[in-house]
């Protein structure tokens, strides 16, 4: 049976360079980074070439890098620090957003009496920036705005430098889960001066549990874990030394290749929703999916006009893999809090899949799934 990976935003595919790297690394570099001698010395002398590297890809400081575990605890750390640190009674932020930034937001209110705003949320998927300014203009409590970079659903994509004017204009902090786009999309946190955003390794051919948060220089940080010193204070544990320089390996080599791959998963996901459309003229594509300009290059969330609960489970049969969303928490089948939010009445008797690419997807993979997917439908 053939196997075709199309869930790339739930995890990808480590890079054979990665696992080169990574491989070597537990052969040669078993030191712990905290030990003085010359064991440890080598495996913190590694870390930090990993930090300054991955920070020179971003225009930023090594300084302003602290490594996780992966983006829900690098989400959890920076909201939690924004409220117990530097002082944040009130978070806006939205009903489409990563379960890392709802939960966590929904702990802080019912826990450190923070207040809450959510701003709309267009019928695209995109949110409303006159509701947000309202929103910004409405207190002068210290704020913070939370809205992710590219949707992990539906692929839309957040003007951040627009958020960013807003948020400067009136003095909110902003942060952005940026985990769908880091190593897809270029940022410059020079000319996008967000004050916090995180990474996960293995949304872009890196090893799974370890990703970044991202401080701008001159925010305090007060650790979630204690018990030792390491990440400058920020985050005690013994770092992942081998999963660090596995995501350094995957974010230079992801870096270079960024272009060419966005070219490359654009053409790719222009010829699926062709091909799908060709299957049935009535299939619909959800937010602002199947727009190149407004979504990512990873991501196509398509409804099709079929209501059949096990359409996942019978892809899987023919060796399809694809998600009905998110697949980052337990329970991933049940309905999707972001489809919810924005599709109408008129799609109830739709079933809504999410394919999404890498820079390993094959045409042949897409020409298979869309026969597979005509048998089905």
């Amino acid at each position: 049976m053939r196997k075709i990976y199309l869930d790339n935003a739930s995890t990808t595919p480590i890079a054979q360079e990665v696992i080169d790297v990574m491989h070597e690394s537990m052969l040669e570099n078993f030191g712990n980074p905290s030990s003085t001698h010359q064991f440890g010395r080598q495996a913190k002398n590694l870390v930090e070439t990993a930090r300054n590297n991955i920070a020179n890809l971003l225009n930023a400081s090594a300084s302003e890098i602290i490594f996780t575990a992966g983006g829900t605890e690098a989400d959890n750390l920076i909201i939690h620090n924004a409220v117990n640190n530097l002082g944040v009674k009130r978070i806006i932020t939205s009903k489409i957003e990563h379960h890392a930034v709802l939960h966590t937001v929904a702990f802080l209110q019912d826990t450190c009496n923070v207040e809450v705003d959510f701003v709309s949320v267009l019928p695209s998927g995109d949110i409303s920036f006159d509701h947000l300014e309202d929103l910004l203009k409405q207190t002068d409590e210290k704020t913070l705005v939370t809205l992710m970079h590219i949707n992990n659903e539906i692929g839309n994509v957040l003007p951040l430098k627009l958020v960013c004017d807003l948020c400067h204009q009136y003095k909110a902090l902003f942060h952005s889960d940026t985990v769908q786009a880091i190593g897809h999309y270029s940022i410059d946190l020079q000319k996008t001066p967000i004050d916090f955003i995180t990474a996960s390794a293995h949304k872009f051919h890196g090893p799974k549990g370890v990703g970044f948060a991202y401080f701008k220089k001159g925010f305090g940080i007060q650790p979630m874990f204690h018990g030792g010193d390491q990440e400058k204070g920020a985050r005690s544990s013994t770092e992942n030394v081998h999963g660090i320089l596995g995501m350094e390996k995957a974010f230079l080599i992801a870096s270079k290749t960024l272009e060419s791959d966005m070219t490359t998963m654009n053409t790719l996901k222009v010829f699926f929703m062709k091909e799908l459309l060709n299957i049935n003229p009535n299939i619909r594509f959800n937010g602002q999916s199947s727009n190149i300009e407004l979504s990512s290059c990873t991501i196509l969330s398509v409804s099709l006009p079929i209501k059949n609960e096990l359409l996942l489970f019978n892809l899987d049969l023919y060796g399809i893999a694809v998600s009905g969303g998110s697949a980052c928490q337990s329970g991933s089948s049940n309905r999707s809090h972001v489809l919810s939010e924005i599709t109408s009445d008129d799609l109830e008797g739709y079933t809504s899949v999410r394919f999404s690419f890498s820079r390993f997807t094959k045409k042949e993979d897409l020409i298979y799934t869309v026969q597979q997917l005509k048998k089905l439908l």
